[in-house]
């Protein structure tokens, strides 16, 4: 017959164990930095037209969407139904987004700090960076993702001005040329208004600072400079306004579609940059995007500690 001994007490009555509750180290595959970059990507350009968050989150967006494309749709329709051979609007398709650039403007005022101010609101940056993902990661997807929302928004409405102009049945070759020089001019605006957007937005974790900072920015921004373009025309002095184009980002993108690209100019006087001049525009413009990778890079490299 067993005898049952009581366990032994320990000094001060310390009736501590160790449980084994199954917890085991992860043997599977180690996706890597890219693949969180990747994700990351998606995620936030997934976020930039609401998709995943709730229903009021989606209105804006959407609603930009829209506005961006109904007119080019009304303008196929015309051009359709009068059986034109040419669309309505003149260089269409590098002019569409600088007419529009108020619909864009608010679209980056929303997006932008969406996109950054909550983890700099919820100090959740150095979640992010504890592994794999790094800071340059991070900030490329986020900038990524946003030029992609941006190009979204503005190349749409040139790929249905496209498919009403072949309907239509204008010269394919044409309508061609002229569709890929928009697609470079909307790209290069997606990439700066994405730049300057999400340095603004990151200054701040308050999102309505945010949105108020990027209106002032891209909206006044192209207001003083019109005005000074103006004023510089009515007194004679024509060949400086080029050169005040170069102050704001609207006209950066105005003045390379137009020496560069075969479009229109929107600048007083129908006078845009020469050819020497666009190209210094387009030095300008690819410094500014650069200029604005590094602030990002500067910012969460603070941030993330």
């Amino acid at each position: 017959m067993a005898v049952e001994h009581p366990a032994p007490v320990t000094p001060g009555g310390d009736q501590s164990r160790i449980h084994d509750i199954g917890y085991r180290g992860y043997d599977g595959p180690r996706l890597g930095r890219a693949y969180a970059r990747r994700s990351l990507y998606s995620q936030s350009l997934r976020g930039a037209y609401g998709l995943g968050r709730s229903a009021k989150s989606k209105v804006l967006p959407i609603l930009l969407f829209a506005v961006m494309c109904v007119p080019a749709a009304i303008m196929v329709a015309v051009a359709v139904a009068t059986k034109a051979h040419e669309l309505p609007l003149a260089h269409a398709y590098t002019r569409y987004a600088l007419v529009m650039q108020a619909v864009i403007s608010l679209y980056v005022a929303a997006q932008a700090p969406t996109a950054v101010s909550r983890d700099l609101r919820f100090k959740t940056i150095p979640l992010y960076f504890s592994r794999p993902i790094e800071t340059v990661d991070y900030v490329l997807a986020k900038f990524a993702a946003l030029a992609s929302a941006l190009l979204i928004l503005t190349g749409a409405p040139l790929i249905v001005l496209y498919a009403g102009s072949l309907l239509a049945k204008m010269g394919f070759a044409h309508q061609s040329k002229q569709f890929g020089q928009g697609l470079v001019t909307v790209l290069l605006l997606s990439l700066l208004f994405a730049g300057i957007g999400l340095v603004i937005a990151a200054i701040t974790p308050r999102r309505g600072f945010g949105i108020a900072a990027v209106i002032a920015v891209l909206v006044i921004s192209y207001g003083a400079v019109s005005t000074l373009q103006a004023i510089a025309d009515a007194q004679g002095s024509s060949g400086a306004v080029p050169w005040i184009g170069l102050f704001s980002p609207v006209t950066l993108i105005d003045g390379i579609q137009s020496a560069l690209l075969g479009g229109g100019s929107n600048f007083p006087g129908g006078v845009g940059p020469s050819t020497g001049q666009g190209v210094v525009y387009l030095l300008v413009v690819a410094g500014l995007i650069a200029a604005c990778h590094g602030l990002l890079v500067r910012r969460y490299k603070k941030v993330g500690l």
